[in-house]
């Protein structure tokens, strides 16, 4: 096991079995507020992706300008277009 802390996460969410195994992780992990703005800069990337606009976005989720900005620019940093497209098709 890592002894850095991050990937230490990342080892026991990719020995998870199943996807209610990480539910559980996640809920143990983050507060409420945590889950919902992990799963808002999800769909903002995946809204991104299918060519929705930043403001449409906003107003779809219910998230400040600023928020879709932080996260196009974080989608656009790390370039997480191909693991989209993958995590679309298996779907």
């Amino acid at each position: 096991m890592s002894t850095n802390p991050y990937h230490s996460l990342l080892q026991h969410l990719a020995n998870c079995p199943d996807s209610a195994d990480i539910e559980a992780l996640f809920r143990a992990l983050l507060t409420e507020k945590e889950q919902q703005e992990i799963a808002n800069r999800i769909r903002i990337f995946d809204l991104l992706a299918r060519g929705v606009t930043q403001r449409e976005i906003s107003e779809q989720l219910g998230v400040g300008i600023a928020t879709v900005s932080r996260g196009a620019k974080a989608m656009q940093a790390h370039d997480v277009s191909a693991l989209l497209a993958t995590h679309r098709e298996s779907a």
